[in-house]
């Protein structure tokens, strides 16, 4: 009998044996190691030496862009992600009926989920937003007057926001799941108690959405915070570095200024700071996101 338990566990590690493998040479390893090129001073062609915290102490006191880059990552990060969960819920809520023609929308406005992120789909977004791009020539036509879309420092970061909140697709399907999970008879009992669609929505629906809102909302807000495809193809963090993410500046420190150890830092302060902000949800989950049993998070 021991025997064959030993050749069943032995089957199971050798089943997961390519994740564990996969896991530590490419996530675990890499994170390791970046955490130690962030106490050196190390480059992209040379090992450095170690210099314990002062790549750190350097980015607190001395590097005037970082404090602003987090302001405008924030910055970016309030206005993208309650939009795009917004939006996804709003073309959720259109989306759900039963039709046959409806898988065809749902297909659609899942696209730009899969195209919003690539390297092309940005420099499309650059080209619509320029001075005398698309967006602009259609102002014209209804004679608005034209925008600097690219070329603001007070506009620049709506417009690459525009291309995040474009990115509905995957929100869209988890909410249109969840709705579809909620019981018709609580829909039913209240239209016959006289509540209307708002009230409704109020009571019934949003109440029951909150877990996949909180899951929604923490896996879009690290994306955010990450974000570095848009600022860099756009605007290149500009102008005035409006647009400077801090995804963008680490990208400048290792591969601009040939700093990886200083680069590895960032990466780890923006580690810790996305570690703060999901605690931070976690915590206020608590308190408004409820479970069909009754309980919270």
């Amino acid at each position: 009998m021991k025997h064959y338990r030993w050749r069943h566990e032995m089957w199971g590690l050798v089943f997961i044996a390519p994740w564990i493998i996969g896991f530590i040479a490419f996530q675990l390893y890499p994170l390791a190691l970046s955490f130690y090129y962030s106490l050196t001073q190390s480059s992209l062609v040379r090992a450095g030496n170690f210099v314990g915290l002062d790549n750190y102490i350097k980015i607190f006191a001395n590097d005037r862009d970082f404090w602003p880059s987090m302001k405008v990552t924030l910055l970016y990060t309030i206005m993208a992600v309650p939009a795009k969960l917004a939006v996804a819920l709003l073309v959720a809520l259109i989306l759900n009926k039963n039709s046959r023609i409806m898988n065809v929308y749902r297909t659609i406005y899942y696209l730009p989920s899969i195209l919003g992120a690539s390297v092309a789909i940005s420099i499309l977004w650059r080209f619509l937003f320029m001075g005398e791009g698309v967006v602009n020539q259609l102002l014209a036509a209804v004679r608005l007057p034209r925008v600097n879309w690219l070329g603001d420092p007070d506009v620049a970061l709506y417009t690459i926001s525009l291309l995040v909140v474009w990115q509905f697709g995957t929100s869209m399907v988890l909410f249109l799941a969840g709705l579809k999970q909620i019981p018709a008879e609580l829909y039913d009992a209240a239209s016959v108690d006289g509540a209307g669609k708002l009230r409704m929505l109020g009571v019934i629906t949003l109440p029951l959405l909150t877990p996949i809102i909180f899951f929604n909302l923490v896996m879009q807000m690290i994306g955010a915070l990450q974000e570095f495809t848009a600022a860099f193809i756009i605007t290149n963090g500009g102008p005035m570095k409006a647009t400077y993410l801090i995804g963008l500046k680490i990208y400048d420190e290792a591969f601009q200024e040939m700093r990886l150890g200083y680069a590895s830092a960032l990466s780890w302060i923006l580690f810790a700071c996305i570690m703060f902000v999901t605690l931070l949800l976690f915590r206020s989950a608590r308190s408004w996101v409820h479970y069909e049993d009754g309980g919270k998070a």
